[in-house]
This record gives structure tokens, sequence and C-alpha cells, in this order.
């Protein structure tokens, strides 16, 4: 299949990634070019180049502007990209649209195209996607949950056609059957407050072991006044890692604090964490508890760092091979790919019978057998004559 992905534009879908949504995108343009498909990814354009890459836009989160200005101009370099791409997309010859954005465009947008198009849906309702998702009526158009959760959050606006969770690439987390002989905890993900990082610090406090922490400082007034005073001997900020220095990181801890402030469409950490072998201690917050069962976490009262504490004692007694069992249980790439190819290819089966349908009224045709072409010529063929 010819298959086009549409990025968010923050950040560069490239390692060190800025976010679960970075990884996600990037692991789902790589898989499917390596199952065949030829895939173009529609991102900023410093993202990997071996994904396909059609560079569309300057990455919007690092505006060389003023702080007033700022907002604005990412605001309006997004509507522009999108809108191009939007307008663009209705002479290109792709099978299928995969929308991986964050943006109201591409969805209220997607009644225009002439293939069908998926949008995964990884966020909860926020004013501007809501408002894109009410306005695309297309039938042509599905939307895909990447858990339970998010089905359900969205499920007053419209329903959500199927739920694909997100997967990892276990290849890449190495299995860590004892962690490392000086006990810590590991943290690691987008220094924001909704992450709740401050409250695992005093956790692990509580806990008596030494918390490492590893991610990018995204919001420099809550890395200022709530991270940096708690920062210490028994608590320690590695930086902004790539991959190998990540996965070696998370897989000497002796448990992963996961501390979210808001409801988690996912948890891309959680993941990573079990597939090396990690157990987990985290808020029972979002798509959290659909990951974790009682061999491999431990869920804590959202927002009690004293709760979090008495879970990462108690996740630290569980197997650490039972952890990487549930990993390949529900959180493998490759069952995420499988999902998605058979999304597209009933998109495209669909979008075919109706195009094929016979009208109202007309004579029908000869039984010849259909040439073969892809879905765009197709269309092109039925619309043009």
């Amino acid at each position: 299949m010819r298959i086009g992905i549409i990025s968010h534009l923050k950040h560069p879908i490239a390692e060190p990634f800025a976010g679960g949504l970075e990884m996600h995108t990037f692991l789902l343009a790589k898989m499917l070019r390596l199952r065949g498909h030829d895939v173009i990814l529609f991102a900023t354009a410093k993202s990997d180049p071996d994904l396909g890459l059609e560079a569309i836009c300057s990455e919007t989160a690092i505006a060389r502007v003023g702080v007033a200005e700022a907002g604005d101009v990412a605001f309006f370099r997004e509507h522009h990209a999108y809108l191009t791409l939007m307008n663009g997309l209705r002479t290109r010859n792709f099978d299928v649209i995969h929308n991986n954005s964050l943006h109201y465009l591409p969805v209220s947008m997607a009644d225009g195209l002439p293939m069908p198009m998926i949008t995964t849906l990884h966020t909860p309702p926020f004013c501007w996607l809501e408002s894109g998702v009410r306005l695309s009526d297309s039938p042509n158009h599905s939307l895909v949950g990447v858990s339970q959760s998010i089905q359900l959050q969205w499920a007053h606006i419209r329903g959500v056609d199927a739920v694909i969770p997100n997967g990892i690439d276990l290849n890449n987390f190495a299995f860590r059957l004892h962690a490392d002989a000086d006990p810590y905890l590991v943290w690691y993900g987008r220094i924001v407050p909704e992450k709740g990082l401050h409250l695992a610090m005093d956790a692990a406090r509580q806990v008596g072991l030494p918390l490492r922490i590893a991610g990018p400082a995204h919001d420099e007034a809550y890395f200022r006044d709530e991270i940096q005073p708690r920062l210490g001997a028994d608590a320690r900020h590695e930086g902004h890692l790539a991959h190998a220095e990540l996965a070696n990181l998370i897989g000497g801890a002796r448990a992963f604090l996961c501390s979210p402030m808001w409801d988690e469409p996912y948890g891309l950490v959680v993941a990573e964490a079990l597939a090396c072998g990690v157990p987990v201690a985290a808020f029972a917050r979002g798509a959290i508890p659909e990951i974790i069962d009682a061999g491999s976490g431990v869920l804590a009262t959202p927002g009690d760092a004293g709760s979090l504490a008495l879970a990462t004692l108690a996740a630290m007694r569980l197997d650490r091979r039972a952890c990487r069992a549930r990993a390949f249980a529900i959180c493998d790439a490759e069952k995420m790919i499988d999902g998605y190819e058979g999304m597209y290819a009933h998109m495209i089966e669909r979008m075919q019978a109706q195009v094929l349908a016979p009208r109202a009224g007309a004579i029908a045709p000869r039984a010849e057998p259909y040439p073969h072409h892809t879905l765009q010529t197709t269309i092109r063929a039925m619309v043009h004559g």
C-alpha cells in the first residue's frame, strides 16, 4: 500500500524523542516501511529522512520570536502547513492517509480527500480537535483510539471505530533479570507539570532509595520552581538521553515511578519499563490500569505521594519476568501494526465498494474482470469518465 502519515509539528520525528507521540509516529512509519509499504511521512524538516520524509514545516515548538508572539506564530505556521497539505493530498496518489497529528484541520478536511483516512486519537478531547472531529462527517474517515480510556472519553462526541493499543519495539528494550547492584528508582518522560515528577521525587524519598530522572525539561518554570529544589544526592537529573542510554537506565532500576496528573491516553513509558523487566508503581489514571496487571505493577491513589511510595515498595517485590511477559502480551508493536494494516485494508475495501456500487437507474456493465488499479486511480477514472 501507498500510505501517507501526517505527523504533528511541535517536534521532529527523530531520536532523542521529545515524547511518546514522536516515538509512536517514528515506529509506525518505520515498521510499515519494513513490511514493504510505500510510506511518506509529512512532518517537520528535522525529522528522520529514513522514514520517507516530506517536510511540510519547521518545528513549531522552536519559534525564534518573543514569548508574547510565539503562540500566534506557531498557530499560523501549523494552520498554513496543514491547510496546504490537505489541499495538496486531493491530487496525490495514496491508498490511505493515516493522520497521527493532534490538529483540527486534517480531521475537518477529511471529506475532501479521494482516499480514506484514519485518525488516531492520542489525547482526550480538547476544544480545537473536538471541533474538527465534530465537523468531520465523511464515511471514509475512521477514528482509532489508543486505549479503552480514550474510547470512553470521546464517546459523547463521536464513536471511536476501533481501539488499537500503542506498542513498542520490544527488541529495543532489553530484558534485565536483575537490577543494578546499587539500588535506585527511575522516572523518565517530559518534565512538565502534568507528568507530576515532583510527587515521584517525594515518594522516592519516602521509600528511601535514590531517584534517577531522564527527560527534557519542557517547562522551565516548573523545573525551576518544583524540580530543582528537590534535586540532590538522592535525586539526580540525567538529562535527555539517547535511546541506548535510556534503556540501560530503565533496566537497572528496582522500580519505575509513573506519576501523571492527568488521564494518560496510553503510557508508552509504562510499556517500556515492563519490557525491560522493571515493575511499575503508578497513579491509577487514564489507560495505565489497562497496561499493568497484578503481576507487573501496583496502582496508587492519584496525586498522593505517600500512596505512590507504598505502591513502590510493593512493586519492588514483583517478578521481573512477569513484567516482561506482560509487555509481550499487550505492548508489542507488531500487534499494533497488524491492527493498523487491518484497518487500512478495511477502509480501502469499503471505499472501493462505494465507488464501484451501481448508480440508481444505471445500466449494469458487462461482467468483466476489473482491471488492477490503485484505489486513487479507480476514483479518478470514475470521476473524470
